[in-house]
């Protein structure tokens, strides 16, 4: 079948290798990227994913069919493929499909600047011409390429130029020798890490840095607890300063302090978005709506402006740029940096905190205490028929209480302030879940506040 719409998402292109995804749809999608973007070159990066290599080939193909040269970064992590799009001025292409299990792969694109393209950006359109060229080829399959008329093919590597570009983000003279754990899941911060702290003062102990997109070890998702596991033991048995856990594709990263306790990606927010706005005062930096209340208040407590984002990088990157925001985060462990092409990047922010480790002295617990101000209750995600119109439903009854039942907002999903604690409900873009987040005093209340929402999309959702 042409349709695409399976594994074709709101931000990217993600499926199952080879039951969803295969290398003809990606020599299609290869073509319409070209003729969307009509750009002379495109950058061509993957992960360590072994489906990896026959499908970027295929895109690669379909990309040069048009004339269009293409730039094969190689392996990659997403944010240096971000910041190629960005230093090059060219659009890009990772193949990826982050924390997913290994039999996932999938595509994340960006124009020349590193500029995002999501559904209402471009996917949507990629997505129309790909099902047109495969809906044209039928089951024959593509046209066999004419080599006279394809793009050149370059082969290059940036990993060199993107650590210098990540330094550059601190003062290296004032780091001190930190112990640090580095968990990177057999992803591709085995990649990027070691090359970042190469001649840093550090002494780094990087756990799974075999690239194995096999995950033999543990699933490359460092938002759920139980991928902890391993970095939290060998930070206690090292006497660690910090431990990094590293997602995938190595854009997004989780600290675990030096008792071992993880940092939620609010506090992490919080913590650079302190140290930003003392090297750029009176900036302005970005929250999703999802990220903890002590988020908007440091913010302000430094001088800051903070503005409320939608949840996804899309809307972020957009943000950012319409406001030159200096950084935004978001609760899911993507942070992202003015200037580093207003793209997000976990070592970026992971290079921030220890510089700040380096620079008071103080251990990573001790910093963050300030910020310890709320309990959360983390993602909850429950299966419901109709995830959006269970929102709808559970926002007109907010409404009809006429403040009873607290103040609502719908900027993304629905958020409800009652004021002493607030939460959303959002569906997910991809799957019939409803994701709710709670954020309360203490952990007994926020507990109970759970229980409570949950009683109501469990009363409201259509059986």
């Amino acid at each position: 079948m042409a349709s695409l719409s399976r594994v074709f998402k709101a931000y990217d292109i993600r499926g199952i290798v080879p039951d969803e995804l295969n290398a003809v749809q990606f020599r299609a999608i290869g073509v319409a990227f070209a003729r969307f973007t009509g750009a002379p070159t495109v950058l061509v990066a993957r992960d360590m994913r072994e489906s990896g290599i026959a499908l970027s080939d295929a895109f690669a193909l379909g990309v040069r069919s048009e004339g269009t040269a293409v730039v094969d970064l190689g392996l990659a992590s997403t944010d240096l493929l971000y910041f190629a799009a960005g230093s090059l001025d060219a659009p890009g292409a990772m193949f990826t499909a982050s924390h997913n299990p290994a039999r996932y792969n999938g595509l994340k694109l960006c124009l020349a600047g590193a500029r995002p393209i999501g559904q209402d950006t471009g996917l949507a359109e990629i997505q129309a011409t790909a099902e047109a060229l495969l809906e044209e080829w039928g089951h024959g399959g593509p046209p066999e390429p004419v080599a006279a008329d394809l793009g050149p093919l370059e082969r290059r590597s940036v990993l060199d130029a993107y650590a210098d570009h990540v330094r550059s983000f601190v003062d290296t003279t004032v780091l001190r020798p930190l112990r640090v754990v580095a968990d990177t899941a057999n992803g591709m911060g085995g990649l990027v890490a070691p090359k970042v702290f190469e001649g840093l003062p550090f002494q780094v102990e990087i756990l799974y840095p075999e690239l194995d997109g096999s995950f033999p070890n543990h699933p490359a998702d460092p938002i759920q607890p139980e991928n902890l596991v391993d970095l939290r033991r060998a930070v206690l048995e090292t006497g660690a300063d910090i431990g990094l856990a590293f997602d995938g594709d190595a854009d997004r990263v989780f600290l675990v302090d030096e008792r071992a306790e993880p940092v939620s990606g609010s506090l992490t927010t919080a913590l650079v978005a302190a140290s930003l706005l003392d090297k750029h005062p009176g900036s302005t930096v970005l929250y999703n709506c999802i990220c903890s209340r002590v988020v908007p208040e440091v913010i302000a407590e430094k001088g800051g402006t903070g503005i409320r984002t939608k949840v996804g990088h899309s809307f972020i990157k957009q943000v950012m740029a319409e406001t030159g925001a200096v950084f935004g985060g978001e609760h899911s462990g993507h942070y992202y940096f003015r200037d580093n092409y207003r793209a997000d990047s976990g070592i970026i922010a992971a290079m921030l905190v220890l510089e700040l480790l380096s620079v008071t002295g103080k251990p990573l617990s001790e910093l963050l205490g300030p910020f310890e101000r709320y309990a959360a209750s983390g993602e909850i995600n429950t299966v419901v028929d109709d995830p959006a119109g269970t929102v709808e439903l559970l926002a007109a009854e907010v409404e009809a209480a006429g403040g009873a039942l607290g103040t609502a907002d719908r900027l993304d999903g629905l958020t409800v302030d009652r004021g002493d604690w607030w939460y959303n409900v959002r569906p997910s873009n991809t799957e019939p879940l409803l994701r709710l987040n709670v954020e309360a005093p203490d952990d007994v209340s926020c507990a109970a506040r759970v229980a409570e929402v949950q009683a109501a999309i469990a009363r409201l959702h259509p059986a």
